[in-house]
């Protein structure tokens, strides 16, 4: 299946293995429904990435490789020239996925029984790598005002001072879409630092920010900030790659760097999945103009679903996204129960998206709609789940 990279262009992903499109009867109930939910895109990688690709594949051999001194040039350059971060290629470290490095991360940063900060309503994988490993989550909800999430700095500092010693920041956050500004960041570390908090910085949607909004990595505000941080990221949902298993952690604290190395050898996670480095190099020194035009894209189908929004369900009320390709919904205002809303997304609208109350409490009632997809897809859903929606409204 040839993919391209015109935003427009209709690929078929049915019957491809696509957890999106082929897992979906088994998650919600209903093989025939437009599927905006997990995050990756409808999107054909960038074409020097399928070149990349292709040409690794075309070997024919398949064996354990390693990544070369390339690989952590093409990382270290991306985030000098995208996001003003000076990086010294020996803080990278590699892992598979970047649920793997937070999990591996609370895991070495805390003890069983150690309550773990998270920003609700959150990317719900948080949840898990925090209970799962033992430990307890502390919630500091994020506070609406003036149709965005906001930090609860007064709150934060309250569990801080209960005893939590790591916080998971979500930056940019999911579901949120908030791209934090360096006033909040440098809030937050200003406690992380006055009450011995160590800090995983999840920053996985960095390059996905809308114009007007510029990413700020955590630990490139201070020296002080970068040795209490790893930061996990990956290439993956910039340029829809998630099927190549591959990501990378970040921190100049040689201490917690060789740990976070060692424990990663244990797991027998250090050999590199075999197309990892094709892409990624071509990726990050080639996929700049493909990336500035999937902005505009995503920024035009926001556009597109806000205004859609507005003039057909106007009682369905989205959080305006900074960044991400992500829309947060507040779908309250259709009267339906929270426990009832997925029912009626699948029954009714026929639709896919991801359930708020998967993100948290907070999040009930609400739903996640992915904009990662041709115009003529999410237009289809949008009619779709209006046209239900004012049904259900009657």
């Amino acid at each position: 299946m040839t993919m391209t990279n015109s935003f427009d262009q209709l690929n078929n992903r049915r019957n491809t293995r696509s957890y999106k499109w082929d897992d979906m009867k088994k998650l919600f109930g209903s093989s025939e429904l437009l599927p905006l939910w997990v995050a990756d895109m409808d999107f054909g990688s960038p074409p020097a990435v399928h070149k990349a690709v292709a040409e690794r594949a075309d070997m024919g051999l398949y064996g354990y490789t390693f990544f070369s001194d390339e690989y952590y040039g093409a990382i270290s350059g991306w985030f000098s020239r995208r996001h003003g971060w000076s990086i010294d290629q020996k803080w990278i470290g590699n892992s598979p996925t970047v649920v793997t490095s937070i999990s591996i991360a609370v895991e070495l940063l805390s003890s069983p029984g150690d309550s773990v900060v998270i920003q609700t309503p959150v990317y719900p994988p948080f949840y898990e790598v925090i209970e799962d490993n033992g430990r307890v989550v502390a919630k500091n909800p994020l506070v609406s005002r003036n149709g965005r999430y906001e930090m609860d700095l007064p709150h934060l500092e309250t569990l801080f001072q209960g005893g939590a010693k790591l916080m998971i920041l979500c930056s940019p956050h999911n579901p949120g879409g908030r791209v934090w500004t360096e006033e909040e960041l440098r809030a937050v570390g200003a406690l992380c630092l006055q009450y011995g908090v160590m800090v995983i910085s999840d920053e996985i949607h960095c390059d996905l920010t809308f114009p007007g909004h510029k990413h700020i990595p955590f630990a490139s505000l201070s020296a002080e900030l970068s040795d209490i941080t790893v930061t996990c990221a990956a290439a993956t949902k910039t340029f829809n790659l998630p099927g190549i298993q591959t990501s990378y952690y970040i921190t100049s604290n040689k201490a917690l760097k060789q740990k976070f190395d060692k424990r990663l050898q244990v797991l027998g996670l250090n050999y590199p999945h075999h197309f990892a480095e094709a892409a990624i190099v071509a990726a990050y020194t080639e996929g700049e103009e493909w990336l500035d035009g999937l902005l505009d894209y995503v920024k035009g189908n926001l556009d597109f679903a806000v205004d859609y929004l507005s003039a057909h369900l106007p009682e369905v009320k989205p959080l305006i996204p900074e960044g991400t390709y992500l829309l947060w919904v507040d779908c309250r205002g259709l009267g339906i129960e929270a426990g009832k809303l997925k029912a009626w997304m699948v029954e009714q609208a026929k639709v896919a998206f991801s359930l708020g109350s998967a993100f948290g409490t907070e999040g009930a009632g609400w739903l996640r709609m992915n904009l990662a997809a041709p115009r003529a897809i999410v237009e289809q859903a949008l009619q779709q789940f209006c046209e239900a929606g004012r049904l259900a409204l009657k």
